[in-house]
Parts: C-alpha cells; sequence; structure tokens
C-alpha cells in the first residue's frame, strides 16, 4: 500500500504532503507500531478524542492537554528511535498542520483573557470540537498502524 492509499482510506487527503512522499510504500515497522501504541492511548484518554460538555471542564485545561501532544509526541520519537520513521510522519504533519495552527491561536487569546469572554469560550468549544474530528480520526490511524483494535468510539 502507498502513503497516499493510506490517507485516503482515512479520509486525510487534506494534507499537505509532498508527491513524492505520496507514492512511498507504507510499511510500518514494530517501532513504528510500538509508537502508535503509546500516542493511541494518549488521545483516547485526553480532552483530545473525548467530549466536553458545557457544564464541565474548563477551556485552559483543554488547551492544555491538547498542548502536551506536542512534547507525548516528540517523546515517543525519541525514544523509539530512527526506526519509527513512518509513525514520525503521520505525527510531524498532523502536528504541523492540524494541532499547531489551534494551540497557536487559543494560547495567543488566552494570554488576552480570552476565556473571560463567554463568546470566546464557546467559539474555543466548538473550534475543539472540530479538531478533535480530526484527531478521532487520527487515533484510528494509529490503531491501525499498531495493529490494535480501534477503541475511539467505545463510548457513546
Amino acid at each position: 500500500m502507498k502513503w497516499k492509499e493510506w490517507l485516503e482510506n482515512w479520509s486525510m487527503t487534506s494534507l499537505k504532503i509532498k508527491a513524492p512522499f505520496l507514492e512511498a510504500d507504507w510499511q510500518p515497522k514494530d517501532p513504528d507500531r510500538d509508537a502508535a501504541w503509546e500516542l493511541y492511548v494518549e488521545l483516547l484518554t485526553r480532552i483530545t478524542t473525548q467530549p466536553l460538555p458545557k457544564e464541565h471542564g474548563d477551556e485552559a485545561t483543554a488547551l492544555e492537554s491538547v498542548h502536551n501532544l506536542f512534547g507525548l509526541s516528540r517523546e515517543v520519537i525519541k525514544r523509539h528511535g530512527r526506526l519509527c520513521i513512518e509513525f514520525t510522519k503521520i505525527a510531524i504533519v498532523i502536528l504541523n498542520q492540524k494541532i499547531r495552527p489551534f494551540t497557536a491561536k487559543w494560547h495567543k487569546l488566552l494570554l488576552a483573557n480570552a476565556f473571560d469572554d463567554e463568546m470566546l469560550r464557546e467559539q474555543f468549544r466548538e473550534e475543539l470540537s472540530e479538531l478533535q474530528d480530526i484527531l478521532k480520526i487520527y487515533s484510528k490511524m494509529l490503531a491501525d498502524m499498531a495493529g490494535v483494535e480501534d477503541l475511539t468510539e467505545l463510548e457513546g
């Protein structure tokens, strides 16, 4: 299977990836599977894939949890080393193209006390929900890479 086919399977063709990369074979190895499993567990147990009802939670804490994916991903990549290159490729793209724009925007607004404003809190939750939809697909992709049963939609 080619990377392009794997991404199409997950409806992630909106990712901006150079054409030669997309034609490369998608062949995760054990270090990729191990790395995918580690981050998959983190995604499943964070606000990144779990609902944040209006009456619960705190926007700043939710933002911090999403932002922590950067450090967690770096640690997983470093721990598994150069042999988890397939995992690293998708992790870097998701971090830089999907998560970073969200965290950059909301960190700046957080510093300006945006979460004191009810309308901005609602906007944050709407945008978080949109990001969660993407991260649920990402968690399913990681389950596939890890070779495990996907539990993303376990609760409902």
